[in-house]
C-alpha cells in the first residue's frame, strides 16, 4: 500500500509541475480518496486560450510518458475547451476559463483541497491535505 501511495503522490507532483510549466491558471488539487471510487486526486486548472489548454495537456502527457506512466483515457483535446486526462489515481481537467466557470466542478466535491499559486515555478512536495 505505501508504494502505491508514493507513486500516486509522485504522479500528482509531475502533473502539477507540467501544468505550472505551461502557465496553467487557478490550479486546484482535490484529494477525493475518501469520496471517489474512480480516482484518488483531481487536478483542475485553466488556460486562457484553446491553444494553451492543449499545450498544458501535451506537457502533462509528455512528462508522464517519460516516467512510463500510462494514460488510460483522454477526452476533448481536439477542441481544447475541456480536456480530461485519466491516469487512474490522478484525473486532470484542463478548462478554457469561461467553460470552467460554467461547470464549476471543483465545488461539486467536498474534499480536502490544495490551491497552487500560478506564480510558482515548481512544487517539490504536497501539502498535508493531500496525504
Amino acid at each position: 500500500m505505501p508504494a502505491k501511495k508514493n507513486e500516486s503522490a509522485q504522479r500528482l507532483l509531475l502533473c502539477i509541475n507540467a501544468a505550472l510549466q505551461k502557465k496553467a491558471k487557478d490550479i486546484v488539487v482535490l484529494n477525493v480518496k475518501e469520496s471517489s471510487s474512480f480516482t484518488d486526486y483531481m487536478i483542475i486548472c485553466s488556460g486562457t486560450t484553446e491553444r494553451q489548454t492543449q499545450g498544458i495537456s501535451a506537457a502533462i502527457q509528455q512528462y508522464l510518458k517519460k516516467t512510463d506512466v500510462r494514460l488510460l483515457g483522454k477526452e476533448g483535446e481536439t477542441n481544447g475547451q475541456w480536456i480530461l486526462l485519466d491516469y487512474d489515481d490522478v484525473v486532470i481537467s484542463i478548462f478554457l476559463e469561461s467553460v470552467r466557470s460554467f461547470y464549476d466542478i471543483e465545488n461539486l466535491w467536498d474534499a480536502p483541497r490544495m490551491a497552487i499559486d500560478e506564480d510558482t515555478i515548481e512544487i517539490k512536495r504536497l501539502g498535508k491535505e493531500m496525504k
